[in-house]
């Protein structure tokens, strides 16, 4: 409770609300990158407490909504099958891929699992040697080593009947695609805390310098992310563009090393297609060579599958911050949690669900072109 009264506190809410205003002398348009942090501040609403200097605008920080409609469907093919137990954490299950979800492949009959953590996978293939077990591996930075551990030790333990279908990606590619994007707007970002907790802030600074633009490293409770955004207005106004780290108390600039070295062993960085935005190079993870027995997609034979993405649905704009999910012309009719259209609509962290969840019964807005 100590910890929820202390980045909560309604006094510090407002001085710090009070500070932003007084620092912005001009329009400045701030991205948060994480999931979690948009649904802190659409829960808390807090961009509706502060100036209207200061636009906050969602990026593509949520791992689920990034992951490509292809991915979902090699899944679904993999899940299907009379032999495999496949698992996931459970906010895959619901994501929609071209025709299906999770959900209904086990409902068919398929052996679709909940997992904790993708040690309960390797469990599994321990327990059940007759069958093929796949862990879906879905994720930014943060789940990336536990993820790696769950490889290196089926191989340690001789399970050839474990596999994992990869589909990590890394956020410093995705500011890097969305800088360079003519449709971007961004002045600042707010980076993800725990992100930074495994990788440290150093990958951060050439982003910061190259275009100029300041990178606060942010928690994700209201008081975190009101001062993470004071911190960029400040710099923002004094012309600077740094990487500043206002979360010290999870994350440092080394980050977790021993995370990082299991990550180098098990990972290489690839090209990746990311949900409604397309191919960023060398924003993703795949097994290594060495590695490469466990790859799913190849055990599985599934990796050329394709599919086009869904021509009404707009996630990719709101994932790049062109629009709100609320000026989708589909938000909370055609697209809903039960009837999602899109990834961003399910996802615990998707902004769809945010805006869905806390906006919905707000007055409809026009749709803008991107």
């Amino acid at each position: 409770m100590r910890y929820l009264d202390e980045f909560n506190d309604p006094v510090l809410a407002r001085s710090l609300i009070e500070q932003i205003a007084a620092a912005a002398t001009r329009p400045w348009a701030i991205m948060e990158v994480c999931g979690g942090q948009t649904h802190s501040i659409i829960r808390n609403g807090i961009d509706q407490l502060l100036t209207d200097q200061i636009e906050l605008i969602h990026g593509p920080g949520c791992p689920v909504c990034v992951t490509p409609l292809e991915m979902i469907d090699r899944a679904l093919a993999i899940a299907a099958r009379p032999n495999v137990i496949f698992t996931s954490f459970g906010d895959m299950l619901r994501v929609p891929g071209s025709r299906d979800d999770l959900f209904s492949v086990k409902a068919r009959g398929g052996d679709v699992r909940i997992v904790y953590s993708p040690l309960d996978a390797v469990a599994l293939a321990h327990e059940h040697p007759d069958k093929e077990v796949v862990f879906f591996g879905v994720g930014f930075e943060t789940t990336a080593p536990a993820n790696a551990m769950a490889v290196f030790q089926a191989r340690q333990r001789g399970l050839v009947n474990f596999s994992m279908l990869v589909s990590h990606v890394l956020v410093p590619q995705a500011i890097e695609a969305l800088m360079t994007s003519p449709t971007s707007r961004v002045n600042g970002f707010l980076a993800a805390g725990h992100v930074c907790s495994v990788m440290g802030t150093a990958q951060y600074r050439p982003l910061a310098e190259r275009h100029h633009v300041p990178i606060v490293v942010t928690g994700f409770e209201p008081l975190d992310v009101l001062d993470g955004i004071r911190r960029c207005v400040l710099q923002l106004e004094a012309g600077r563009a740094e990487v500043e780290n206002a979360y010290p108390r999870a994350v440092s600039d080394e980050g977790n090393v021993h995370a990082q070295q299991m990550l180098a062993t098990v990972f290489e960085q690839c090209d990746r297609q990311w949900r409604g935005i397309g191919m960023i190079p060398q924003s993703g993870w795949r097994l290594t060579p060495e590695f490469a027995a466990f790859d799913a997609e190849r055990r599985f034979d599934v990796g050329e599958l394709t599919v086009s993405e869904p021509e009404r649905c707009r996630a990719g704009d709101v994932l790049q911050g062109v629009l709100k999910p609320d000026e989708c012309e589909c938000f909370a009719t055609e697209c809903t949690p039960r009837t999602p259209m899109g990834a961003t609509m399910v996802s615990s962290e998707g902004a769809c669900a945010a805006y869905y969840q806390y906006r919905r019964l707000d007055p409809p807005k026009v749709a803008r072109r991107g």
